[in-house]
């Protein structure tokens, strides 16, 4: 069931990204049709934003925070969303490399020059395309410091990076 609800979301939001430009929609056909896929779905409740060129041009939340409990969802509302980072990640990435902003083969630490891991070799040589396929030789959660509640910040959690252990050698698995 959870299952299904974490996929009616991102099957949501693949086809709200569809959306050219909200001008052209109609308010209450978004409305009906974000409700109604949040009923077939069985959704008890998500946020949309819009965002174009750096504008909110549109953001609203729809249902409950949690089934049996009053709190409603709005704009604001924190989702704990798991893996759909990785698709929004993907995403983010391949924009800037359609855009020749990055590269697939740039370095991380071209980007980051603090990005270290467990090796020299490996933080040297970590491409763009390492983080996408999870080639680092370090397991999956093998200390994951990123949740909304974490008190890192975005650079604090790349810097202690490097205390994460080896896994498996570098790009020869999945973690």
């Amino acid at each position: 069931m959870m299952k299904n609800r974490g996929y009616g979301c991102f099957v949501l939001v693949v086809l709200l990204l569809q959306c050219p430009v909200l001008a052209q929609v109609d308010l209450k056909s978004l409305n009906a049709y974000v409700e109604k896929a949040r009923d077939d779905w069985q959704v008890p409740g998500l946020a949309i934003a819009i965002v174009k060129d750096d504008h909110v041009i549109f953001a609203k939340g729809y249902g409950l925070c949690e089934v049996g409990k009053p709190d409603k969802v709005d704009e604001n509302t924190l989702f704990a969303i798991a893996s759909n980072t990785k698709a929004f990640t993907a995403a983010a990435l391949a924009i800037l490399v359609d855009e020749q902003k990055l590269s697939w083969d740039d370095r991380a630490q071209t980007h980051l020059p603090y990005f270290e891991l467990y090796d020299p070799y490996v933080s040297h040589d970590f491409r763009i395309r390492d983080l996408l396929c999870h080639r680092s030789g370090i397991r999956t959660v093998g200390g994951d410091l990123i949740w909304y509640g974490t008190p890192y910040s975005r650079e604090e959690v790349v810097r202690r990076a490097r205390f994460l252990r080896q896994a498996f050698p570098f790009r020869s698995g999945y973690g």
